[in-house]
């Protein structure tokens, strides 16, 4: 009985234009916002380097609230989430992570920060930071795994270099030590960041010849023609990785100098069932951000159930983010539920 009740709300729902969409967070953060944050703080402190900031009291406090702002502005697009998970995965970190975006944040914050604090000789010294502070963040997003479409309007490719985690607890403990020797021991400012801001640089330099090792190695092992990914986590030597051919997916793990494969996936051919799905304004925005794209389907007693999934985001065996689209026995669509098919403290992570 409850079943029936449950398809009849379902299939309600359907008829007044709407779908039902899964509430769970979509993609959460690339890089958190605890990070962004902090790093946001950091780069306040690292420019005393300049003698005017150091000198300034006042200017020290614009130039921090430039940075701090300007490093979580191009997640302001989160507001989206409001209208549903369609129109969130559909524009988030896309327009304002976008190359135009770069120099627009930093003006409307240099102008507001120079306006409140009183200070227009120094916009373009406060535009500066907060241009630092907004393709740092950016460029960080860039590392993970989720990526950021910041090649628009010239392309809207994804890119996404699977160097670091959604959060590096080296970066985090780094940067935050830095903070706390400039906060209770009085260190001075510019000299810390620097050294901080120099570490942090080299140890993405060592992640990315990791990663390169990291696929050359996989690459070996399958020896297949197709596209290998090596996905990070939290572990500086725990690794996933994806590989797609013609016709499978492989996913496995890279435990220091161990590779376990974990998963075969055969690619499902497109019959009338899954074109049927396709048009969906949910099912679109997926394949418009979803790279290593799997998709199943199954009969069930009144119809039929698509799931599609993004293979790059798999864990336990398990693909748990993508959309699932309930159809009836005319091909109509019944139901559809955009996200992740996790708990929010499950992994992954990004």
């Amino acid at each position: 009985m409850r079943e029936r009740e449950k398809e009849k709300g379902n299939r309600e729902s359907a008829v007044a234009g709407g779908y039902a969409y899964s509430k769970k967070r979509l993609g959460g953060i690339v890089m958190d916002t605890g990070s962004h944050l902090l790093l946001g703080v950091t780069l306040g402190g690292l420019a005393h380097l300049s003698p005017g900031v150091a000198s300034d009291p006042v200017l020290a406090q614009a130039v921090m609230a430039a940075t701090v702002i300007g490093s979580n502005a191009p997640d302001f697009d989160t507001v989206v989430r409001v209208k549903g998970q369609t129109t969130y995965i559909r524009y988030h970190r896309g327009v304002t992570h976008s190359i135009p975006a770069l120099f627009l944040w930093p003006a409307v914050i240099s102008l507001l920060v120079s306006a409140g604090y009183g200070l227009w000789g120094h916009l373009w010294l406060l535009y500066g930071w907060a241009l630092a502070a907004v393709i740092l963040h950016v460029f960080l997003d860039m590392l993970n795994t989720y990526g950021v479409q910041c090649l628009r309007p010239l392309s809207q490719r994804w890119v996404h270099l699977d160097i670091l985690a959604i959060f590096e607890p080296f970066l985090f403990v780094l940067h935050a030590g830095g903070l706390v020797w400039w906060i209770f021991f009085h260190g001075e400012p510019g000299t810390i960041f620097a050294i901080v801001y120099l570490a942090s640089f080299g140890y993405i330099a060592v992640r990315a010849c990791q990663h390169q090792l990291l696929i050359r190695r996989v690459k070996g092992r399958f020896g297949l023609d197709g596209v290998y990914h090596v996905i990070p986590s939290f572990h500086p030597f725990f690794w996933r990785f994806v590989v797609e051919t013609d016709r499978h997916f492989y996913t496995g793990k890279v435990e220091y100098q161990h590779i376990y494969v974990e998963e075969v996936y055969l690619k499902e051919q497109r019959n009338e069932i899954i074109r049927a799905t396709m048009g969906v304004d949910g099912v679109r925005a997926f394949l418009g951000f979803a790279q290593r794209v799997h998709v199943t389907w199954k009969e069930i007693h009144d119809g039929y159930e698509v799931t599609w999934s993004d293979v790059r985001f798999w864990y336990d065996r398990k693909l748990p983010f993508g959309v699932d689209v309930r159809l009836d026995r005319e091909l109509n669509v019944v139901s559809l539920k955009m996200g992740w098919r996790k708990k929010m403290w499950n992994p992954p992570f990004v």
